[in-house]
């Protein structure tokens, strides 16, 4: 049997078969050009392919061996990140307490597909910014793939955690990432517009105060664009698919008319007042919340909770009173779609259909702030408005047709959670993959052994 396993020709067919099984996966078949090289390596051997080590030397020095096992770690951890699972840290909570600052994820590739990169020449293990340094590349964009998802296990499915690259983040402000750079473009053209007013100056229409702020922007600050695999890893329940139909009334999500399938530990902010006496610490210490969540004016409490610890609060002899914080309708709030016509907020939406690949909508300046950045940023198509005509590639357009799947992300954490309801839907090609199973869990408010939280450790994602 070692004979068989130590024969080149085993080796070279094991090799083979792998080769020709990712090749087909990938379904790039110029691949199948570089088999030569693999036959070489393990059977004619003209080329010295391991350059660091002396060739015709069978006990190689100590330093050597360390170089060869680290480059083959390198390479075969960069393959299994690339195509199979990666690890990603929950870094706010968002998600709480579904999932919690600290939590340590594997995030599965293979659920939906791998991703081909659209940026390969990469440095490894480094996702948009090098170690050790704030603002420079770890990538090089002298490749760039187009968008390509290889056979998955599963397609996404309603309430699934999923990882995705951050829709809002093609630009950044370099070394101000958060607010994202359209956040920080509408808030400057607000605040010149509100100063215009204020001061009696002509008014002049939205696209030019946003056309100042990103002059202003531009002027003092340095502009970044990004590809989608090097956009920031975002972190959300999908609570909508491709033609679902959304709405929220007072924070309660209803999907294409049916309220939102019940998740144990979605939380939202609380309001909780006291007969003047204080909560005990313990208590709340004991349902996990953290002092951090807490706001306090006096015997006035405001944190986040889900149903079931607020239910619990209430039972407290000193609790007299305990209401859920919510916007009501018409509370402005800067919100997707950033339009007049849509007065929504955080609590308070819709209804809303989010594209499906292959359907088509009709436009007109009313519902075109619902699509525009699908047309423009995610399909990649030219996108004008010039007397109440809309131009797509330099031609009148009424309506549009999808070219791909999108998604709406939603945090558990109700009101503490930048989701879509702040930058609209998800694309298709920004969703890297599921969320499975946490392998480690550390509360950052603790110190030594008691940071790890045991009863989070090799916990399957929900």
């Amino acid at each position: 049997m070692k004979d068989i396993l130590r024969n080149k020709w085993f080796k070279f067919s094991v090799a083979l078969l792998v080769a020709l099984l990712m090749i087909i996966w990938i379904g790039n078949y110029w691949l199948i050009l570089g088999l030569p090289i693999l036959f070489d390596v393990y059977i004619s051997k003209k080329v010295h392919w391991a350059f660091w080590k002396k060739k015709g030397v069978k006990k190689q020095s100590a330093a050597v061996e360390w170089i060869d096992a680290i480059i083959f770690a390198v390479v075969a951890a960069t393959i299994i990140r690339m195509f199979f699972i990666e690890a990603y840290t929950i870094p706010t909570s968002s998600m709480e307490k579904s999932l919690l600052v600290g939590d340590y994820l594997f995030v599965s590739k293979v659920a939906y597909g791998p991703k081909i990169p659209n940026t390969p020449l990469s440095f490894p293990f480094a996702h948009h910014t090098m170690p050790g340094t704030t603002q420079t590349k770890s990538y090089l964009e002298w490749i760039n793939w187009p968008y390509k998802r290889l056979a998955g296990i599963n397609e996404i499915k309603r309430n699934d955690v999923v990882v995705f690259n951050f829709p809002a983040g093609d630009t950044i402000i370099v070394g101000q990432e958060n607010p994202d750079y359209y956040s920080r473009i509408r808030g400057i053209a607000n605040s010149v517009k509100a100063s215009d007013m204020q001061k009696g100056r002509e008014l002049q229409n939205d696209e030019a105060y946003k056309k100042m702020a990103r002059k202003y922007l531009a002027e003092n600050n340095e502009i970044r664009s990004r590809p989608v695999d090097k956009r920031e890893n975002y972190i959300k329940r999908c609570v909508a698919m491709p033609g679902d139909t959304i709405s929220s009334i007072d924070g309660q999500v209803y999907i294409n008319g049916k309220k939102q399938d019940k998740i144990e530990e979605m939380q939202f902010r609380y309001q909780i007042r006291t007969n003047g006496s204080l909560i005990n610490p313990r208590k709340l210490e004991e349902m996990n919340i953290t002092k951090t969540e807490i706001g306090q004016s006096g015997s006035i409490y405001e944190m986040p909770l889900s149903e079931a610890k607020a239910a619990k609060l209430a039972k407290l002899s000193n609790v007299s009173s305990i209401v859920k914080m919510t916007y009501n309708v018409g509370a402005p709030e800067d919100v997707f779609p950033f339009s007049d016509h849509y007065n929504w907020n955080r609590d308070n939406f819709g209804p809303l259909v989010i594209p499906k690949k292959g359907q088509t909508v009709k436009l007109n300046l009313e519902t075109l702030p619902l699509y525009e950045r699908v047309i423009n940023a995610y399909e990649e198509n030219s996108l004008s408005v010039k007397d109440s005509t809309i131009y797509i590639n330099g031609k009148p357009a009424d309506t549009y047709t999808f070219a791909m799947n999108y998604y709406w992300m939603m945090g558990d954490n109700r009101h503490m959670s930048a989701d879509s309801r702040y930058w609209g839907y998800v694309p298709e090609d920004h969703v890297v993959g599921k969320a499975s199973f946490i392998w480690l869990s550390l509360d950052k408010n603790k110190s030594a052994f008691e940071k790890i939280r045991w009863d989070r450790i090799f916990k399957w994602i929900h």
